[in-house]
């Protein structure tokens, strides 16, 4: 195994964590271009610099630290959620940082990258989305988040710290170590998960207009109720998922929006989000019918309007056969029986880079599941042993 610290490794897991620190548990509040995320940023260029890496940022804000020649690229992404846990991205950026300064002593071409805005401030994943050809910078300079703020606005914040363009011909692969962020891995009392693939997701916004009126003096037989639309459409779509799902798919409503939303007024619009996720694009269509039968369904039989948005697809994305299997035997030599192949439900900047290069994760358990929040947290035992699998791995890879 290449010459990882443990130790060193947490030490900067930690400090990482001080960028943003919420002061509730171990939480952070990093978004992307945010002061926090700005100064984690200029630190581990710092980092890359003084391991003999050759430290760069990109015009997105991506901080990159290079080595000679054709290398194998080990990374994740620093920016949090709003409310965000302390691994999910930067346990991955420090594995990167540790092993490329590895790489530099044991004489292996090892690089490490933390991408800019994966946590979704602007875009989805907007920073390797850009870089890895999925979408133009003009077009994620146009992204807004919630304040209004525009992608380009917020990348402006680092011009002056940008080195240059990145090409991503210099890299052989991809390795992303990652928090489960979900439950599997820690019921189970295993120690990491070697990704098969990350599942693909179809999302739309469906909107139900009835009329709106007074809710003392309209009687139930008479009402356009918006909401009741999409409480019916919500119990069509459980039973005609039944025979099409697997144990595997999900499906939410993360957002509804009432209108005029008011304690004395019959809803006279409703609009809401529709997502469904899954590792099979074939099965993600089927539900896909189902979802605009059934909407369709519910408005007739309601008297209901139906407006359905465009809808954003993105594609299931396979895990590399041989980057797989490298992770695989390093489990099982360090942790033997302690592991497993597994689905990804989230979606990782390895799907981006999917398109440019070879790419694989590894998945360490997330304690009770849970991810997107203050109390996200994992085993510092589970950490290394994660550390050292991916080590062992990223040697066999780049010594192939």
């Amino acid at each position: 195994m290449i010459p990882v610290d443990p130790d060193r490794f947490l030490a900067d897991l930690h400090h990482l964590r001080s960028f943003g620190a919420s002061g509730v548990g171990k939480g952070v509040v990093r978004q992307a271009y945010s002061d926090a995320d700005i100064a984690a940023r200029e630190w581990l260029a710092a980092q890359y610099a003084e391991a003999g890496l050759q430290a760069t940022i990109d015009p997105l804000g991506t901080v990159w630290g290079l080595a000679p020649g054709k290398s194998l690229l080990v990374g994740s992404h620093s920016d949090t959620q709003p409310e965000g846990g302390w691994l999910d991205g930067a346990l991955g950026v420090i594995c990167g940082l540790e092993l490329a300064r590895a790489g530099v002593q044991a004489g292996l071409p090892i690089s490490a990258v933390s991408f800019q805005d994966e946590e979704g401030r602007f875009g989805v994943m907007t920073g390797s989305r850009v870089w890895s050809g999925r979408t133009t910078l003009a077009d994620a300079d146009a992204l807004r988040d919630s304040g209004g703020v525009t992608f380009a606005e917020g990348r402006a914040r680092m011009a002056h710290m940008v080195t240059g363009e990145v090409d991503p011909s210099r890299f052989s692969g991809f390795v992303e170590c990652h928090i489960e962020q979900g439950p599997w891995l820690d019921e189970a009392q295993e120690a990491v998960g070697v990704v098969t693939d990350i599942v693909g997701i179809r999302d739309l916004t469906i909107t139900f207009s009835g009329e709106q009126n007074h809710a003392g003096t309209t009687p139930m037989h008479r009402r356009k109720d918006a909401l009741k639309g999409m409480l019916r459409f919500q119990s069509l779509i459980e039973e005609r998922f039944r025979n099409v799902v697997t144990p595997q798919t999900v499906w939410t409503t993360g957002h509804v929006d009432l209108h005029p939303g008011s304690h004395s007024i019959v809803p006279g619009r409703c609009s809401f989000s529709m997502q469904w996720r899954d590792g099979d694009a074939a099965r993600l269509d089927r539900m896909e019918t189902i979802v605009r039968a059934s909407a369709a369904d519910v408005a007739e039989e309601t008297g209901l309007t139906l407006e359905m948005s465009q809808m954003l697809g993105l594609e299931p994305v396979p895990m590399d056969p041989a980057l797989q299997a490298a992770l695989a035997m390093a489990a099982e030599g360090q942790l033997p029986g302690r592991w497993r192949k597994m689905q990804s439900g989230a979606l990782h900047d390895a799907a981006s880079l999917s398109r440019l290069m070879p790419v694989a994760m590894l998945f360490v358990p997330s304690i009770n599941g849970i991810s997107h929040a203050f109390a996200e947290d994992t085993e510092e035992a589970d950490l290394v042993a994660g550390l050292k699998v991916l080590a062992d791995a990223v040697e066999a890879i780049a010594t192939a």
